[in-house]
């Protein structure tokens, strides 16, 4: 998806997005839909302390169709199955080289360690640059968002979605409701064993801390917000409409979120490049003109941001979601300009 059907460009931005808006949800949210927001989005290891004080009475089991969050596998079998995944390139500039990683913000257990690409690059770099760091708490205060006015019809078909996924009606009604749909998509991936812990923003946040490297933001949540929440009531109407329509078509959409997973996974930049084609999410020019504000009109200033930190003199991981590696204003494309010799590295041990 790009809104609607949860591609790796918005698993990663949608599933940040969310975590902070969280935070303030929270507080506004009931003893019981407290706890039922908790398990399925992490909010554990998101928010640390925080979700420490929230009540600690046990959640109940999960229900047959929602899938508890995916177990962490042991070291050994971690290290047996760790690989490159995704693409990567080097991006060399003042005689310095720097590393764009195409990310996806949900992943599986066995992402949970690095690949031998990842590994160098994390060795030899002074920083890691995220779109948005997911472990960093202060970046997500959240700014004023649009309001959404909504028909009986339409709260109803949210109301039943919260059902779909285990959660009581209204447990999401703090947020906006094009995160409320997005909420949902990704709780429907616990039935592809997929989880924002194995995110690869998430992890290599997590591996930058481990090696003392600084996180380094891109964007800011005020922008990322104003990218996927359109100011336009109709047409946030028409995107949460299409949100719903694809929700409400649970096997299509997790047969498109298991591609994606595949494409992303083997790094296919071909068939990631014909994404519109496959997704199911691109049926007219509305759908058209919110996949350019959401990935392709983001792309521009992450260039510009990324060539700034470059030349203070460091060389940069800079991992940003995979559709932005598309199309003829894709990242590497828009490096080049800014004067970068780019390379596409092949998989460790690739002929």
């Amino acid at each position: 998806m790009f809104y609607g059907i949860v591609p790796g460009m918005l698993l990663s931005f949608l599933f940040r997005c969310l975590a902070r808006l969280v935070f303030r949800c929270l507080a506004r949210l009931g003893q019981v839909a407290r706890r039922a927001l908790l398990l399925p989005l992490t909010l554990a290891l998101l928010l640390g302390t925080a979700a420490q004080a929230a009540p600690a009475a046990a959640a109940p089991p999960p229900k047959a169709n929602c899938p508890a969050e995916p177990a962490p596998l042991p070291a050994a079998r971690l290290a047996a199955l760790a690989k490159d995944r995704g693409l990567m390139w080097t991006l060399q500039r003042d005689g310095r080289t720097s590393y764009l990683y195409a990310s996806l913000h949900v992943g599986r257990p066995a992402w949970a360690a690095p690949g031998p690409r990842l590994l160098a690059a994390l060795a030899q770099v002074d920083a890691v640059a995220l779109e948005l760091d997911p472990l960093d708490r202060d970046a997500w205060q959240m700014p004023p968002m649009p309001e959404l006015p909504l028909d009986a019809s339409l709260r109803r078909r949210l109301d039943a979605q919260a059902a779909a996924v285990c959660l009581p009606p209204g447990a999401l009604a703090a947020m906006h409701p094009l995160l409320q749909t997005s909420t949902y998509m990704l709780l429907r991936a616990r039935a592809l064993g997929l989880d924002v812990r194995y995110g690869q923003e998430m992890l290599l946040s997590q591996w930058a801390r481990e090696r003392g490297l600084p996180v380094l933001a891109l964007e800011t949540l005020q922008g990322q917000l104003e990218a996927l929440l359109p100011a336009d009531v109709d047409a946030a109407r028409h995107e949460l409409r299409a949100n719903l329509r694809q929700l409400e078509r649970p096997a299509a959409l997790l047969r498109t979120l298991d591609t994606m997973v595949a494409v992303y996974d083997r790094g296919d930049l071909a068939r990631l490049n014909r994404y519109a084609e496959w997704c199911d999410c691109v049926t007219d020019a509305a759908d058209r003109t919110a996949l350019r504000r959401i990935n392709d009109g983001r792309n521009p200033a992450l260039a510009e941001r990324i060539a700034e930190l470059h030349q203070r003199g460091q060389s940069l991981l800079v991992a940003v979601g995979a559709m932005h590696m598309t199309g003829p204003r894709a990242l590497p494309a828009l490096l080049r300009e800014h004067g970068f010799e780019v390379t596409l590295m092949p998989p460790s041990g690739a002929r």
